[in-house]
């Protein structure tokens, strides 16, 4: 049996776009990724990221936003970084976890009615999806 593949994703509240790539790491990847995210802080999951994520069909209601463990951030094969800030700030790690950085903008700055800002999660979400599964496809 193949061993897993670890992955972290880091953000800096663990609200929105750690949690939605968790959940679609673990949709998309199945039994071949042991998938987990974490921030700097944690700022709580974000309703907004739960309700885009259940309407393609993936529960991550139960997730909770937790801050970075670095004894297990330390023995990721992957530690992926979601915006600069964590970018910037995230704890060295040994080189054994293959650092990657994912830009994506924050949908929980924008600015609008609820149909706007929700809009902005669903083209978040759907972006991580499409680089997800040309990392799963194309690197792993």
């Amino acid at each position: 049996m193949q061993e897993k593949t670890s992955v972290m994703f880091l953000c800096t509240g663990n609200s929105c776009r750690s949690q939605m790539a968790e959940g679609l790491a673990k949709h998309i990847g199945g039994d071949r990724l042991e998938v987990y995210s974490a921030g700097l802080e944690a700022h709580g999951l974000n309703p907004r990221a739960v309700k885009v994520m259940a309407e393609i069909g993936i529960d991550i209601s139960k997730n909770t936003s937790n801050t970075i463990d670095p004894q297990k951030l330390n023995k990721m094969d992957y530690a992926i970084t979601l915006c600069g800030d964590a970018d910037e700030r995230c704890p060295l790690t040994p080189p054994t976890v293959s650092r990657l950085h994912w830009p994506f903008p924050d949908p929980a700055k924008t600015e609008g009615s609820e149909e706007e800002i929700l809009e902005q999660f669903r083209q978040v979400r759907d972006a991580i999806r499409d680089r997800l599964k040309t990392f799963i496809n194309e690197e792993l």
